[in-house]
């Protein structure tokens, strides 16, 4: 798998990023959704440089323009909840694609801090021979990533896949790169080295889903 690491050099997504880590400012919900969608804007922008194009004539109210488009048919796949925001980042530039979108959350069968990701929804056209972009915000074990990945075999063989997120700790790098096909890709804002007992990205930000749409009832 290739890392493409953002804040590797510097630019405006710095602010983004931090704003999403500050206490201060993370419990605005509409300001935290909009920097996970303008970080997908910036992911899904330079994930663009990676694909297949080919040269148009494109009529001007002058004359002919010749150009490069975009050739690949994508489909952006979200993992609810916190992947919508994400998602619309993504779809803000990938603004012909189709659209799939799947659950996946933590399960405590004993009430504890041991959990198993389940996934219960899947919505999705096929993904046969197409470019996919599969979108959560945190990369934390990166066990919703594969599991996913698994539920999203019965829609075909994708051409290339790509993961996108936010945050991701080395720990869950490391596990998606061995078990998606090495020809993958992981757009990542920024890397964290730690998890902490309960599986969770230190310093991280939190629960992205709950910052995004407020607290929910456990499982």
């Amino acid at each position: 798998m290739t890392i493409h690491h953002l804040l590797e050099e510097n630019s405006i997504a710095n602010k983004f990023v931090a704003q999403l880590r500050d206490t201060s400012v993370q419990n605005d919900r509409l300001r935290f959704r909009r920097n996970i969608e303008r970080l997908g804007e910036i992911l899904g922008y330079e994930l663009s440089k990676s694909l297949s194009y080919q040269q148009q004539n494109i009529t001007t109210p002058l004359g002919k323009s010749k150009i490069n488009l975009l050739q690949e048919e994508i489909v952006v796949c979200s993992i609810l909840r916190a992947g919508l925001p994400l998602h619309t980042g993504l779809l803000n530039y990938f603004d012909d694609a189709e659209n799939s979108f799947i659950s996946a959350y933590r399960h405590h069968p004993d009430n504890d801090e041991n959990f198993e990701i389940l996934v219960e929804y899947l919505a999705s056209p096929s993904l046969e021979g197409k470019i996919l972009l599969l979108a959560d915000p945190m990369l934390a074990t990166g066990s919703s990533f594969v599991n996913v990945m698994g539920a999203l075999k019965t829609m075909g063989k994708p051409k290339a896949i790509h993961l996108v997120s936010v945050i991701a700790a080395r720990e869950g790098i490391n596990y998606v790169s061995r078990e998606f096909p090495e020809n993958s890709h992981l757009w990542i804002a920024t890397i964290d080295e730690e998890l902490d007992e309960k599986g969770y990205i230190v310093p991280g930000l939190g629960d992205a889903g709950d910052l995004c749409f407020g607290s929910k009832l456990q499982h």
